[in-house]
């Protein structure tokens, strides 16, 4: 049955259906086949989706399009701009460090990718070709799903049940997101230096510092409040989902007053939009999880593996290496759905710390986001730049290759992963 169900899904995604249909299609077939009643994927995909913690997801995704809508992104831009000073470079850093800082907003890499490519391509087309251009606000956008709230972390926080919390896992993602912002900024500093590009940026100056962070305070501090509340307890990611979309409305109608009551029906049906597409994946991979279930694919797997190795550490590179397959080949909800609930329990029985191992898990899969030829974020620039995907990913690899760099950091390092959860009590 899971073999049909896997054959039927590489079938329809061949014949270009969406990848949520097709998971959608393949469960139908392999249900019918098995002479299952059909209401019982309806109320798999129902179960799936009717998850208060998902509620987050949206709100998340409505904060974020209330930003851009409201214009906080140019004052975000220009005290990041404020912070680089004139250096090799410097627009892309401007480009990076505001995609850490909406990150902690917005949680999601393709929203992002759309919110920086609105409010930062024209002014580096100006400086750098468009190759360049993508690939720093591709990689920057990566930070979304890596520095908290993450919508990819609390997908997983809710396939893997009560080993792991949402509070945890963002906290995990810190420092690593704080390594890979360095790296990036590194990276684009020494491409820039290396191909004569010219010097972007003014000079640093302590006064325009302030003054644009006093521009900039509300914007900055919206992170703060949001994380600070879901990681001490105050309240939960739903509800720090919603104070975000309240603290951007608030924001957006009081302090840049760029926003309009008018404004509001369009930015919730995009977020609806997008929304949607998330649930659908959601719902779908969940109905072919039910088919791998009554397969009893999870005990056979973890037999296979068991007999395979009783190494713990071969255990995580071989679930590794499958990530890194996944990850080129389908998107990252879907597989959260189909994997988790598959190699997190195993995981589990080989006495692996679940928090390191789900950020593991979780990291592995948002780098997919950055490989071909399922790479969603090469999709959202070219679309964005109208550049060839061909030229995005070249310029990208070295982007890649220090998120895999990091990801062995955090393999063969796991306090960077656990040591600050740990401190603050997870």
């Amino acid at each position: 049955m899971t073999t049909l169900t896997i054959l039927a899904f590489v079938v329809f995604a061949a014949l270009g259906m969406p990848l949520s249909f097709a998971l959608g299609f393949a469960s139908v077939a392999v249900l019918y086949l098995a002479d299952f009643e059909m209401v019982v994927m309806a109320q798999r995909m129902l179960y799936a989706v009717d998850n208060f913690p998902l509620m987050a997801i949206p709100l998340f995704i409505l904060a974020g399009e209330i930003m851009v809508k409201a214009e906080m992104m140019d004052r975000l831009v220009s005290f990041s701009n404020s912070l680089i000073g004139k250096v090799h470079g410097g627009l892309a850093h401007v480009t990076i460090l505001s995609g850490m800082i909406l990150a902690a907003v917005s949680g999601a890499a393709v929203a992002c990718a759309s919110a920086l490519g609105s409010a930062l391509v024209p002014a580096l087309r100006k400086h750098y070709p468009d190759g360049y251009t993508s690939a720093v606000i591709a990689s920057a956008a990566n930070l979304g799903p890596v520095i908290p709230p993450s919508n990819a972390m609390i997908v997983y926080a809710l396939m893997a049940g009560s080993s792991v919390s949402v509070g945890a896992l963002f906290i995990a993602g810190i420092v690593p997101g704080i390594i890979l912002t360095i790296g990036f900024m590194a990276i684009a500093s020494f491409l820039s230096w290396r191909r004569k590009y010219v010097l972007t940026g003014e000079p640093l100056s302590v006064s325009n510092i302030l003054r644009q962070f006093r521009r900039a305070f509300a914007i900055v501090m919206m992170p703060i409040v949001v994380v600070g509340g879901i990681v001490g307890g105050v309240f939960t990611a739903t509800e720090g989902a919603a104070i975000a979309v309240m603290y951007s409305l608030a924001i957006g109608f009081l302090v840049t007053r760029k926003l309009r009551l008018r404004d509001l029906p369009e930015l919730l049906f995009r977020a609806a939009v997008t929304a949607s597409m998330v649930g659908a994946l959601i719902a779908f991979a969940a109905a072919m999880t039910f088919v791998f279930t009554i397969d009893m694919v999870p005990s056979r797997l973890a037999t296979a593996i068991r007999a395979f190795t009783e190494e713990p550490a071969v255990f995580i590179m071989v679930v590794m290496a499958v990530l890194l397959v996944v990850g080129m080949l389908l998107e990252s909800n879907a597989a959260y759905i189909m994997l988790v609930p598959l190699f997190a329990p195993i995981a589990l029985e080989y006495g692996i710390d679940p928090l390191w191992f789900g950020f593991l898990f979780m990291y592995n899969l948002v780098v997919g986001m950055m490989t071909p030829p399922v790479g969603v974020l090469f999709f959202v620039m070219s679309g964005i730049t109208r550049v060839k995907m061909g030229i995005i990913v070249r310029e990208s690899l070295p982007y890649v290759g220090f998120q895999f760099f990091v990801l062995g950091l955090c393999i063969a390092f796991p306090f960077l992963v656990t040591a600050l959860p740990k401190a603050l009590g997870f």
